[in-house]
C-alpha cells in the first residue's frame, strides 16, 4: 500500500512565518492535487515547546498551540488522517517525522500495511531530507515528489544537493503528474 507523508507545511515554514521557505507557500496547490490519490495520508508538525535549545541554532518557530504550528490555511489538512509532532522536548531537533514522539510513524505505516512511501513537503534540505532518508533506513519504497517540495537554501544549492543525495540513497525522485 502507499501513503502519502506531508512534511511541516505549516505556517512558520511559508513566507510570512518566523521561518519561512521561500516560495515554500508553492508546494500547497501541488500537495493538495496528490491527496485524494492516497489511501492514506499522514502529516507531520514540528511541535516546540516554548523554550527549547533547537531555538539556538533557528529562530523561534511552530510553537506549540500557535498559529505559526498551524497547517498553511490553504493545504486541505482535512485529508489527514494522523499527525505525528516532532521536536516536542527541550533536547531534540525533529527534523525527521520518524522521531515524533506522539506516535511510532514506522509502526504506524507499517501496522496499516504501507509498504511505499511519498514524501511532499518543506523543507527539502532539512525536515524532508531526514524524513526520507529515515523511510529508506527502515526499509519503505520511498519517492519524492520534486515540484511539491521547497528548500530553505542556507547555502545556495541545499536543496539540489539535498536531493541529489536521497537519489544516491535509493529515493525515488518523481514530478506530480507521474504519481
Amino acid at each position: 500500500m502507499k501513503a502519502l507523508l506531508v512534511v511541516d507545511v505549516q505556517n512558520d515554514f511559508c513566507p510570512g512565518g518566523a521561518l519561512a521557505v521561500p516560495e515554500g507557500d508553492k508546494v500547497v496547490p501541488v500537495i493538495n492535487s496528490l491527496l485524494d490519490r492516497f489511501d492514506l495520508v499522514v502529516a507531520s508538525k514540528d511541535w516546540h515547546p516554548q523554550e527549547t535549545i533547537h531555538f539556538q541554532k533557528w529562530p523561534v518557530h511552530c510553537v506549540q498551540n500557535t498559529k505559526g504550528a498551524d497547517f498553511h490555511p490553504a493545504l486541505r489538512s482535512e485529508k489527514i488522517q494522523k499527525v505525528f509532532l516532532k521536536g516536542t522536548g527541550n533536547k531534540d531537533d525533529g527534523y525527521s517525522a520518524y522521531e515524533a514522539t506522539n506516535e511510532n510513524l514506522e509502526e504506524y505505516l507499517k501496522a496499516k500495511g504501507v509498504d511505499e512511501l511519498y514524501v511532499v513537503g518543506l523543507a527539502t534540505d532539512y525536515c524532508v531530507r531526514a524524513s526520507a532518508l529515515d523511510a529508506v533506513r527502515k526499509g519503505f519504497k520511498t519517492t519524492v515528489v520534486k515540484d511539491a517540495v521547497a528548500a530553505v537554501n542556507v547555502n545556495p544549492g541545499d536543496g539540489d544537493r539535498a536531493l541529489e543525495e536521497l537519489r544516491q540513497a535509493g529515493v525515488t525522485l518523481v514530478s506530480s503528474p507521474d504519481v
